[in-house]
């Protein structure tokens, strides 16, 4: 699989000293938002969350109780409360193990929840993961619990965003990878991190340079500083025209006597021109707040 999470444990297992290159692999499948599953050396072999491994098993704590090695339980739970994403093993449909994976936060994340909302946005955070480690990366990048939405697949994140949208709110998300495509593609605006996935960057209408989340915010505020700039440009050219334009064709003369020259014409037109484009180059002093 190409998911990143699949990279992770492929790096880790090389890393343990296990033989990877000898499997005999067939009949494998991803699928968006819940795991991967194969016959490998013979055995049925599926990975990955628990309600896609455990289907009906999955569908009651009695099921899952009497379905889950009593052993495995701790373990599953401690990653959990730590933030982690559990990733179960079953082989032939039995449960034989449990992969837990640390997602390590961005350092400048918190930063950059912290500028957009300083900005005026709400942040809420769409993942596949479950509540429990969903709710544990809120609190630390600073998303109040109530805008956190867990366990939901990838077109669970597209309706979600087109429920914000018919609720009359304008939506810009942001994604990396494959299940963050559809998403993408809904919202009013959809970035893409430069280091993310293709299909990201494809479905998104603005592409990030790097993998600095906090340009993010930068990128709005260079939006938000262009839009006023155009708006103060037509102040300026509507302003020259509305202004001198009845004046050059006469419509003071019966009253005052007074003509505008056409050279003076001319002269006030290249001046509102000078002064549009001043007013624009003043973007190149926009600066984001990090380097």
């Amino acid at each position: 699989s190409e998911h990143p999470l699949a990279s992770a444990i492929v790096r880790r297992a090389t890393d343990d000293g296990l033989d990877i290159e000898d499997v005999a692999v067939t009949d494998f499948a991803a699928v968006p938002g819940g795991g991967v599953r194969a016959v490998v050396d013979g055995q049925r072999v599926t990975v990955g969350s628990l309600a896609w491994v455990g289907g009906d098993q999955a569908e009651s704590p009695e099921r899952i109780a009497g379905w889950i090695p009593e052993r495995l339980v701790p373990a599953a739970s401690q990653a959990e409360e730590a933030g982690q994403t559990v990733a179960w093993v079953a082989e032939d449909g039995v449960v034989t193990g449990l992969l837990t994976i640390a997602d390590r936060l961005k350092p400048e994340a918190a930063e950059a929840v912290s500028r957009l909302r300083s900005a005026g946005l709400d942040a809420w955070l769409l993942t596949g993961d479950r509540d429990a480690v969903a709710q544990t990366v809120a609190a630390a990048v600073g998303v109040p619990p109530e805008r956190v939405v867990a366990e939901v697949r990838p077109d669970q994140k597209a309706a979600r965003v087109a429920a914000l949208q018919g609720a009359g709110r304008r939506v810009a998300m942001v994604g990396d990878g494959i299940n963050d495509a559809p998403a993408l593609a809904q919202a009013d605006l959809g970035i893409a991190i430069g280091t993310g996935a293709d299909v990201a960057v494809e479905a998104s209408d603005l592409t990030l340079i790097g993998e600095d989340v906090r340009s993010v915010a930068t990128s709005i505020g260079l939006a938000r500083a262009t839009m006023r700039i155009i708006r103060q440009n037509l102040i300026w050219a509507f302003g020259y025209n509305v202004a001198l334009i009845p004046i050059a064709a006469g419509i003071l003369y019966p009253f005052t006597g007074w003509t505008l020259n056409p050279a003076l014409a001319a002269g006030a037109m290249a001046l509102s021109s000078v002064s549009v484009v001043t007013n624009s180059l003043r973007l190149r002093r926009f600066r984001g707040t990090h380097d």
